[in-house]
């Protein structure tokens, strides 16, 4: 009879001692809650006690938690709008005053006022700047001033705004088109100038290669003309030696120039008489005496049909080569 009792007595105390003790650990912090009432503030994990059937336990995630904002249109100092979202990371740092601000609705209540904030802030912020600011290097001094913001309007509700970025800032769908249109009329005539530019370049320093191709090619047929001068003049002297020293020899190796010259194969015919001038060292029926003295054949001595039967005027150094006989048809 005994055992009947004290078995569902024991059974009893050991509930209302189970009921009496909760757990928090490390991702979490709690309130101890009576009659609506804060009674213990439970941040440390660990075991916890309450009253059983008098005080109840509410426990709110403890770790930074993550707000993204839907889109929204922004128009800043210049008129252009911007649609523009951002993501707020933001954590619980005083328990009572969060659960006065939320009651509760908990964390839902207290990410959708914070996404109010959050916004508010967006918009004060962003239109007292230029677009070109928000989409330059000002963006993160701009996210650190709604994060700031955001923190102080956040602070009655008992949690901190960590960080504010900003994830898009794009234009409206209907201005991309002619946003578009004019930066490529922009790049374009970036590009022309650059052209432009570039080919008035190109010209100068094609004039000036032009002018020094003139310059020096000017240059080198004036140097060619003063050697080959000087060269005329010390090859006639040398002539005008040589024929002063012997006579004879110049004028017997003048007229075997003109015999290989004229002689030639592939050359044109020669209609000439057999006692012409111009065989005069050809010729066997003259004394050596008589072939001494005779001239050296005349340039106009002998009628050629072309111009290539005429003697040349003086003979060239490497024209020094007697010339082979000629044939016999050619002798008197």
């Amino acid at each position: 009879m005994k055992a009947q009792i004290i078995l569902p007595i024991v059974a009893v105390l050991g509930a209302v001692a189970l009921s009496s003790i909760f757990i928090v650990d490390e991702r979490e912090k709690a309130l101890v809650l009576q009659f609506g009432q804060v009674k213990q503030v439970k941040e440390t994990p660990g075991l916890g006690f309450k009253i059983p059937l008098i005080q109840e336990v509410v426990k709110y995630d403890g770790r930074i938690l993550g707000l993204p904002t839907q889109p929204m249109e922004v128009t800043p100092l210049d008129d252009r709008r911007l649609v523009v979202d951002a993501f707020a990371r933001w954590r619980i740092t005083n328990l009572v005053e969060f659960r006065e601000a939320v009651g509760v609705g908990g964390v839902d209540a207290a990410q959708t006022r914070l996404d109010r904030i959050l916004n508010a802030a967006i918009r004060e912020v962003l239109g007292s700047v230029p677009s070109n600011r928000v989409l330059s290097e000002d963006r993160t001094a701009l996210m650190n001033q709604i994060r700031d913001r955001a923190r102080a309007e956040s602070g009655a509700l008992g949690i901190e705004v960590i960080d504010v970025r900003l994830t898009r800032t794009d234009l409206p769908e209907q201005n991309l088109a002619a946003t578009f249109a004019r930066m490529r009329a922009e790049r374009e005539r970036e590009a022309a100038d650059e052209i432009a530019r570039g080919g008035e370049a190109a010209q100068r320093v094609r004039a000036t290669a032009d002018r020094t191709v003139v310059e020096l090619t000017s240059d080198a047929s004036r140097m060619a003309e003063v050697a080959r001068g000087e060269a005329d003049a010390e090859r006639n002297a040398i002539y005008a030696e040589a024929f002063g020293r012997d006579p004879e020899f110049f004028a017997f190796t003048r007229s075997l120039t003109s015999y290989e010259r004229s002689l030639q194969s592939g050359n044109s015919s020669i209609v000439m008489q057999p006692d012409s001038e111009f065989f005069t060292y050809l010729r066997s029926d003259l004394a050596p005496a008589d072939r001494a003295g005779a001239p050296a054949a005349p340039a106009g001595g002998p009628t050629a049909a072309t111009p290539a039967a005429a003697a040349p005027e003086a003979a060239t150094p490497e024209a020094t080569t007697p010339a082979a006989a000629p044939p016999a048809a050619t002798q008197p």
